[in-house]
């Protein structure tokens, strides 16, 4: 082994030690470990500069992928580290040196409950037919829920699952159901064309990693239309700017035809934050939005603004407003009030309900 593979597993075995969610490499910086949401300099490690990075890509990527790399300045892959853990990677340029950011996928698949979220969700993976959306920022856990849901219907029935990643994070290890995973870049050339392609695969299960075009969007409305389960993602903030973003996607001509099938398919949208918890790890903070008849009826008639009130009034079928699941993280002395407050999408209404 070189000596430059050695301090990259170094640098591995150091974020898996430090329980770490990410690590980032980057010329003429210290490698810097993400804790709990924040980001630390490894100061022991020497700082990196442009040759030493490089030979540290080239240790681990193919030279197909190095070739696609140079080619088109970016690029995204997983990593199996040693059988320990997996790292989903993206690779860029920034002023002309490279820099990665490797995301650290858990080898175990955690449950919904071991998760820390709402227990309504397992009721969405006893459907046959819908399309249920995951939605927040980047590396706030959506892909983890994802899988869980997934991974709770093929321990619950036979199911044939079909998803499509870029890259594929978690690997499933099939219990009742078939699972197939495909890579876009590896197994497929986009997202579209898998998903287009997984309709004459007779799927049951369709997870789509992510809706990037107009034409997935489509197409997973579409699924969801003709007796499938769909999940997939989106970095949106919460339900109504989620279902607005999916019909501003598409040109006007269209809009009244997908707000009727997207009232007819959308099952439900959870928005997901996770805050550093007081005692230690993140714990997730989230909106839940259950598709009634009222929220169908608000998306068909373009009064989708309405949708938070009726979130907020929704208690009994399972809904929570985001602020209201930060006040009760607060109450409950799990997260800081100051800590909460910086993921509030409406500071006034937050302190109100936590008596401020």
């Amino acid at each position: 082994m070189s000596t430059t593979e050695e301090e990259l597993d170094d640098l591995l075995f150091t974020t898996l030690k430090e329980n770490a969610s990410d690590l980032h490499l980057s010329v003429g910086r210290h490698p810097m470990i993400r804790v709990d949401g924040s980001l630390l300099p490894l100061t022991q490690k020497p700082i990196l500069n442009a040759e030493m990075l490089e030979k540290m890509v080239t240790a681990f990527i193919t030279p197909e992928q190095k070739e696609i790399f140079f080619r088109e300045r970016e690029l995204d892959l997983a990593y199996n580290f040693k059988d320990k853990a997996r790292f989903r990677v993206n690779m860029y340029f920034h002023q002309g040196t490279i820099a990665v950011a490797l995301r650290l996928i858990t080898a175990k698949i955690r449950t919904v409950d071991e998760l820390g979220l709402p227990s309504i969700l397992h009721k969405f993976t006893d459907l046959k037919q819908g399309f249920f959306l995951v939605v927040g920022p980047s590396g706030n856990g959506k892909s983890t829920t994802l899988a869980a849901m997934v991974d709770e219907i093929n321990h619950k029935r036979a199911e044939h699952i079909i998803t499509i990643e870029d890259p594929v994070e978690y690997i499933f290890e099939q219990n009742l159901s078939i699972i197939n995973q495909r890579e876009v870049g590896q197994d497929t050339i986009s997202f579209y064309a898998a998903l287009r392609a997984s309709l004459r695969e007779d799927p049951n299960v369709i997870m789509v990693g992510e809706m990037r075009d107009t034409e997935t969007m489509s197409t997973a409305i579409t699924a969801a239309e003709t007796g499938h389960l769909v999940f997939s993602t989106l970095h949106t903030n919460n339900a109504a700017q989620t279902i607005d973003r999916i019909i501003d996607s598409f040109p006007a001509e269209q809009q009244d035809q997908v707000r009727a099938q997207l009232s007819a398919t959308l099952v439900g949208v959870l928005s997901e934050r996770l805050l550093p918890r007081i005692r230690g790890g993140r714990i997730p903070a989230y909106e839940i939005m259950v598709t009634n008849s009222a929220v169908k009826s608000l998306i068909r008639e373009n009064k989708v603004h309405q949708l938070d009130l009726v979130v907020e009034t929704g208690a009994e079928e399972g809904m929570i407003s985001l602020n209201r699941s930060l006040a009760n993280l607060v109450k409950s002395g799990e997260v800081t009030l100051s800590s909460a407050e910086l993921y509030s999408l409406n500071r006034k209404e937050f302190l109100a309900l936590v008596g401020k």
